[in-house]
């Protein structure tokens, strides 16, 4: 399996994007965009090696302010900022984020430009899937299908958080790398499947790993102010002309599910899956379902193309 380790594109924005790519750049690209605070490397090896078996040729990357990628700590964001957007105050005055959910599809694209893509299969979970829905959005003509894992449509009546949540989000992480991954291992259990349990080891490795690759606090805060200050794009959505495929769980404490069900409600003919005792994360027991829904939707893609 081709895989090119950890490569770097300079975007025209200034902002340096780490990414890596598994397979064959002859096949069809996917790019997968992760969520709030996660590098690429959560999205395992072992789930890119598995999709790039099936044809394509995978991109992962860090979104700015995450991993090797550019951090942005020239532009502070302070926790009551965050608290005032997420509560929505004050009114009407608008909370001015360092950027936004454009800016970060703008990031994605240019990873692309890097490497020569044209149009690509795009699929992101959480925050991942609003950047890969505003990335069809406002550049329809790259996106060949759109995935969207656990995400929601920026409305604020859908895809709530439970209240048990969001102090965990805000609670300190510490100074040190052992005082992140107990912070870490403690949000896990939060949001883990209940019916697909993880490898505590596993996730532990995991969490050290995002720390040495340059996890800072106020690179998720400005990350989380873009989320919390992102327009509804259910109307957007609604004009979208690709296949799409909208996957939740049915336990997801962070992104409630109705987030997914109005997602999938508003692009034209996206498939909706639903699993039970699925919670806000991706369990390598359901590796096999939601690569098979990437293949599935990309194959939509395909034959309308044809046609």
């Amino acid at each position: 399996m081709p895989r090119s380790g950890e490569l770097f594109a300079s975007l025209p924005s200034g902002i340096d994007i780490c990414y890596e790519t598994f397979g064959d750049p002859a096949d069809p690209a996917v790019l997968l965009i992760m969520g709030l605070g996660g590098p690429m490397g959560w999205w395992t090896a072992a789930f890119c090696e598995q999709l790039a078996d099936r044809g394509f040729f995978v991109i992962r990357y860090d979104n700015r302010d995450t991993g090797r990628s550019t951090k942005l700590r020239e532009h502070p964001v302070s926790r009551s900022q965050v608290v005032r957007a997420f509560v929505g105050l004050p009114r009407p005055v608008r909370i001015k984020a360092p950027y936004s959910l454009s800016d970060m599809a703008d990031d994605a694209i240019g990873v692309l430009d890097h490497l020569g893509i044209e149009r690509a299969h795009v699929a992101g979970v959480s925050m991942g899937g609003m950047i890969a829905q505003t990335l069809a959005i406002e550049h329809p003509e790259r996106a060949l299908s759109l995935t969207s894992l656990m995400s929601t449509t920026g409305r604020r009546t859908v895809g709530y958080q439970h209240p048990r949540i969001f102090p965990v989000l805000l609670s300190s992480s510490g100074r040190t790398r052992d005082s992140y991954v107990a912070r870490s291992l403690k949000g896990s259990r939060l949001i883990e499947s209940p019916a697909f349990p993880s490898d505590e080891t596993a996730s532990r490795d995991r969490a050290y790993e995002t720390f040495d690759r340059g996890w800072t606090a106020s690179g998720v805060t400005r990350e989380m102010l873009a989320v919390l200050t992102q327009p509804d794009r259910t109307r957007a959505l609604a004009r979208l002309d690709l296949p799409a495929v909208v996957i939740h769980g049915l336990n997801d404490p962070l992104v409630h599910r109705s987030g997914g069900r109005a997602t999938a409600a508003a692009i034209r003919g996206a498939e909706h899956l639903e699993i039970a005792g699925m919670a806000h994360d991706l369990p390598a027991q359901l590796y096999p379902t939601f690569i098979d829904a990437i293949v599935r939707t990309a194959a939509r893609a395909r034959d309308s193309a044809e046609r």
